[in-house]
């Protein structure tokens, strides 16, 4: 069920680091800081994958 987790963390661990961030930023805050992350790994992600594409244009076809 969490297996998209990249440091294998089970369902308390995360239930764990939820209550945690909740405690830190509160529940006014906490949609802006979801919001915000969404929107880092989405740049993340488009970043990585144009550097892909770069790499594999560089590259001759064999």
């Amino acid at each position: 069920m969490f297996a998209f987790l990249p440091f294998n963390v089970g369902p308390w661990e995360l239930i764990l680091i939820l209550v945690i961030l909740l405690i830190i930023v509160g529940p006014g805050k906490l949609p802006q800081v979801g919001q915000s992350l969404g929107k880092a790994l989405q740049n993340f992600r488009k970043s990585k994958d144009e550097e892909f594409e770069e790499e594999n244009e560089d590259k001759p076809n064999k």
